[in-house]
């Protein structure tokens, strides 16, 4: 699995117009599902992001998680984070995993976060999206399940 996650203000996502999640203070998470990817793959990662000390503490050093601030997390399906353009100007996304299976991790990973304490909102897996991030910092990490 794979990750772009951003420290937000605030953060929502509109399908068709109408806004399907929206949150405050906390990340905006972008999340792709690759070939092969597990349970396993969603469980480390949500622990590793609702954990990440990337909020700053008084002295203005990175001390604080989403955990630690009460923060909540919008998370957006993305299977472009699985484009390959090592060939050519068009993406191959063969590195995806298939909608299907990918759509059961996605929600796993949603539930990880929300068990371990995070408010979570979500897009719409599969839908087009517009999705909205006023970056804090700005802030952006990318985090791979298989470098965990």
């Amino acid at each position: 699995m794979r990750a772009v996650v951003q420290r937000v203000k605030r953060s929502w996502v509109k399908v068709d117009g109408k806004t399907v999640g929206e949150i405050g203070r906390g990340l905006n998470i972008l999340l792709g599902v690759g070939k092969g990817d597990t349970e396993e793959d969603a469980r480390k990662l949500a622990k590793k992001i609702a954990n990440l000390r990337i909020f700053e503490d008084e002295g203005g050093k990175f001390q604080h998680s989403l955990l630690d601030i009460k923060g909540e997390a919008l998370i957006v399906s993305q299977f472009t984070l699985y484009a390959n353009v090592r060939k050519g100007r068009r993406p191959s996304f063969e590195e995806a995993e298939e909608p299907g299976r990918a759509e059961h991790l996605y929600n796993r990973f949603v539930e990880e976060m929300k068990a371990l304490g995070v408010g979570v909102r979500t897009g719409v897996f599969g839908a087009m999206m517009e999705v909205y991030i006023e970056n804090w910092g700005p802030v952006t990490i990318v985090l791979d399940s298989s470098e965990l």
